[in-house]
């Protein structure tokens, strides 16, 4: 069977997705939240232009869902009311290496969003890398104090709640393939250029993880066409030589 060609979506140079806005969803289906709120709750991720350091508050909302992005270089925030409408955002640097000094920047960020909006129904969160299927723990992170750990587990228990996570390219994908810069197209290629290099695959609004979860990850295949001066490549912290993300990250 033959698929449509990707819509492919991305970032610029910058580091900053084209698509500017966050829209609220068209989906009319009361079981189903906003599809903008939802990938907050449950993906933990949207599309947001740059954001700047200080808490912004719109009003208050009857019920949040809070998202979150890890990324490199910054842990950025945002806080959505049930129509999709962003309440709140903030951004604090990434404690580079430091795997609690993350936890403890995630526990702020919630702290700060609850104490101006009240309580979270969901704290979703949107990660470089993946939990692994297999044993629970991330795996394939460009943030390697990651690596290893029960990220979720310590989140839920340093937040006393549950939390959700999925793949940060992921998360960016779906979002933009539901009521984003790739609405209507049947296949979606999400990809993000930052501190890493990802990619997400949405194929009739479901994102494509494989048995891996690593479905549409394209930052560890080796650079196409090498110049002898490109090889072998730097070392990438996978273990092998020349990645692609060793090239087109930073």
């Amino acid at each position: 069977m033959s698929l449509p060609r990707p819509h492919a979506i991305g970032c610029d140079a910058a580091g900053d997705l084209k698509h500017p806005t966050v829209k609220k969803s068209t989906n009319n289906d009361p079981a189903r939240p906003p599809v903008t709120a939802g990938i907050a709750g449950e993906f933990g991720i949207f599309s947001l232009k740059k954001l700047n350091n200080r808490l912004t508050i719109h009003e208050s909302a009857a019920t949040m869902r809070l998202g979150i992005d890890i990324g490199g270089t910054k842990i950025e925030a945002a806080a959505l009311d049930d129509d999709g409408a962003i309440r709140l955002r903030r951004r604090l640097p990434t404690p580079a290496g430091d795997y609690e000094g993350i936890i403890a920047t995630v526990k702020s960020l919630v702290a700060d969003a609850e104490a101006a909006l009240g309580p979270a129904q969901s704290i979703g969160l949107g990660i470089p890398g993946m939990v692994s299927p297999a044993t629970g723990l991330v795996k394939n992170a460009n943030s390697t104090c990651l690596i290893g750990r029960a990220f979720d587990r310590d989140l839920a228990a340093a937040l006393g709640r549950p939390v959700r996570l999925a793949n940060d390219a992921n998360c960016f994908a779906l979002s933009e393939a539901v009521d984003g810069a790739a609405a209507g197209a049947r296949v979606v290629f999400g990809v993000i250029l930052g501190t890493g290099v990802g990619g997400g695959v949405v194929v009739d609004g479901r994102v494509l993880t494989g048995p891996n979860a690593i479905a549409g990850e394209w930052g560890h295949s080796p650079l196409p066409w090498p110049r002898d001066d490109e090889r072998p490549g730097a070392r990438c912290y996978c273990g092998k030589d020349g990645c692609i993300e060793t090239f087109l990250s930073g």
